[in-house]
C-alpha cells in the first residue's frame, strides 16, 4: 500500500462543506481536500501528481458515496478490563470502527473501576495500539466509586485524561462532587455527569425489581421484550407496567433534580460540565438556562456546560409496552421528552450525540441489565430520524457526531481539513437496511433497534488513512 491515498468520485460533507469532491491523505492527516467534480482515476492521478509529485499515491474510487468525518462517541463502554464476556477491546474497536467511530471515549464503572491515570494510560496505549480508533480512557471521579476521595485526581492533566465521570451513577455528596469540579476546572478537565439523584434512584429500584421478577416468573424475558405476551394474564402484564412507570417516575425525577444540582455546583467550581445522556425536557430546559446565562456573561468565569443526548432517545419512547419494557438508565421517556430533545438539538442546546453503548450478555440482558448496544446503529438512527425526518442537512449531523465532539476533547479531528486526522467514513445516507442485532460486530447484541428498517448505511471506515471496516 502506497503512503498517500486520494479518494475520489465521492461527495464530501462535514459541518462546513457540502460538495462533490476528493480528499488527499498521507502520514495519516489530510494533505489536501478540492471542492468539485472529480469523478475518474485520471482525474485523481492529476490531483495525485499536483500534491504528492512523483510520490507513489494509491487512487481510491468511492463510487459516489458521502465521504464524511469518522464520528466521536464520547460515552462508549467497552467493559475492559474485567467483564470481557460483555466486550473487550477488540470486538468494541471493531464495533466502533463498523458504526464508523474514529474516537471513542470510554468510561470507568469496570471490575476494577479505572479510578488512576496509570489504569487509564495502560488501557489507552494497550487500545491505541491496536489501530482501529483513537481511544481515550475516562477516570471516575472519587477511588472506586466509593463517593468519598477524590486524591487521584491530583496528577491528571487533560492531555492525557479529557474527562472524568462517575458514569453509571451520580457523586451523591455534593461537597464531594464540588471538590471533584474543582480540581477538574482548576486542570482544564470535563466532568462528565450521570445526573440522578442516588436516593431517588434506591427509591426507583423495589419497583423495577418486583417488574423483573413478575417477567422472571411468566416467563417473559427481559432482553425479549418485543415477544408476545398473550398467555399472561392482563392482570399481570398491568401490574409489570405500572411497576415500571413508577420506577420511571421517580428516575425521571432524580435525573431532572440531579440535572440543577450539578449545574448549580459546577458553576461554584468553575468547571466544565458535561450533562451525559440528556433524556427528559426538565433537563434539556436546565441546560438551555444554564447557556443563556453563560452567554449573557452572568456565570462564574472558568464554567462551562456541554450535553449529549444518546440515538436511542432521540429514536423511541418508553410510556407504554413493549418499550416500557426495554431497560436502559435512564429510561426511554415520553414522546414530549423526545420531541424537547429534538428540539434542543435544533436550537443549539444539544452539543453531541453519544451512542452510551452498553453491551451485556444475553444472560445479563435476561436479567434485567440496563443498557443497549449502540455503536454500529447510530449513524442510521441519527440519519433516519435527524435528517430524514425532521428535515435537517447532513452538515448538521456530521456536526453533532464528529466537529462538536471533537472541539469539546481538543482534538485536531471531526473536519474535512488540512492537517486534521484523516479518520474518515464512506456512507450512503439514502440507503435502507434493516437492523440484525445477530451480525453484530460487538459482543452486545441487545437493542431495541432490532428489526427496525433504518436509512444511511456506513460502507467504510478509515483510521489514520488506513481502511479498518468494509470493502468497496
Amino acid at each position: 500500500m502506497a503512503a498517500n491515498l486520494i479518494v475520489y468520485n465521492a461527495h464530501l460533507v462535514d459541518s462546513h462543506t457540502d460538495s462533490p469532491g476528493a480528499l488527499a491523505v498521507s502520514g495519516g492527516t489530510i494533505r489536501a481536500v478540492f471542492l468539485g467534480d472529480c469523478t475518474d482515476e485520471p482525474a485523481a492521478r492529476r490531483l495525485a501528481a499536483a500534491t504528492f509529485g512523483g510520490d507513489e499515491t494509491d487512487c481510491l474510487d468511492a463510487h459516489g458515496l458521502t465521504l464524511m468525518p469518522a464520528f466521536v462517541d464520547m460515552h462508549v463502554h467497552f467493559r475492559y478490563p474485567g467483564q470481557t464476556q460483555k466486550e473487550d477491546l477488540d470486538s468494541g474497536l471493531n464495533a466502533a470502527a463498523a458504526g464508523g467511530f474514529g474516537t471513542v471515549v470510554l468510561m470507568p464503572n469496570t471490575t476494577p473501576v479505572v479510578s488512576t491515570r496509570r489504569m487509564a494510560q495502560d488501557i489507552m496505549q494497550e487500545a491505541n495500539a491496536k489501530g482501529k480508533a483513537r481511544v481515550f480512557q475516562t477516570v471516575s471521579i472519587t477511588k472506586d466509586f466509593a463517593g468519598a476521595d477524590t486524591t487521584e485526581l491530583d496528577p491528571l492533566d487533560a492531555s492525557a485524561v479529557p474527562v472524568i465521570t462517575e458514569d453509571g451513577h451520580d457523586v451523591a455528596s455534593a461537597a464531594v462532587m464540588r471538590d471533584g469540579m474543582q480540581k477538574a476546572g482548576e486542570r482544564g478537565i470535563i466532568v462528565s455527569c450521570h445526573c440522578e439523584d442516588v436516593a431517588l434512584a434506591q427509591a426507583a429500584r423495589p419497583f423495577r425489581l418486583r417488574a423483573l421478577a413478575l417477567m422472571k416468573q411468566h416467563g417473559i424475558p427481559a432482553d425479549r421484550y418485543d415477544i408476545p405476551t398473550l398467555n399472561v394474564s392482563a392482570t399481570v402484564n398491568a401490574e409489570i407496567d405500572e411497576n415500571l412507570t413508577a420506577a420511571n417516575r421517580l428516575l425521571a425525577l432524580a435525573e431532572d433534580t440531579a440535572t440543577e444540582r450539578n449545574i448549580a455546583i459546577a458553576q461554584d467550581a468553575r468547571c466544565h460540565i458535561h450533562i451525559a445522556h440528556c433524556s427528559t425536557a426538565a433537563s434539556i430546559a436546565a441546560v438551555r438556562r444554564a447557556k443563556q446565562l453563560l452567554a449573557a456573561g452572568t456565570t462564574p468565569a472558568g464554567f462551562a456546560i456541554s450535553a449529549e443526548v444518546t440515538p436511542h432517545h432521540l429514536s423511541l419512547t418508553g410510556t407504554e409496552s413493549p418499550l416500557l419494557r426495554a431497560l436502559v438508565n435512564p429510561p426511554l421517556r415520553s414522546e414530549t421528552d423526545r420531541r424537547a430533545l429534538i428540539d434542543a438539538i435544533k436550537d443549539g442546546t444539544v452539543d453531541v450525540i453519544s451512542t452510551d453503548h452498553a453491551p451485556h450478555t444475553a444472560a445479563d440482558k435476561a436479567d434485567g441489565s440496563p443498557g443497549f448496544t449502540g455503536l454500529e446503529t447510530a449513524f442510521a438512527v441519527c440519519n433516519t430520524v435527524l435528517v430524514q425526518t425532521e428535515g435537517l442537512p447532513l452538515t448538521a449531523l456530521s456536526r453533532l457526531m464528529s466537529d462538536a465532539p471533537a472541539r469539546l476533547l481538543n482534538l485536531c479531528a471531526g473536519r474535512l481539513q488540512t492537517g486534521y486526522a484523516a479518520d474518515f467514513v464512506l456512507v450512503d445516507p439514502h440507503e435502507p437496511w434493516t437492523v440484525d442485532s445477530t451480525r453484530f460486530v460487538s459482543k452486545g447484541k441487545s437493542t431495541p433497534q432490532n428489526g427496525t428498517k433504518l436509512t444511511g448505511r456506513i460502507h467504510a471506515t478509515f483510521h489514520a488513512g488506513k481502511k479498518v471496516f468494509g470493502q468497496l
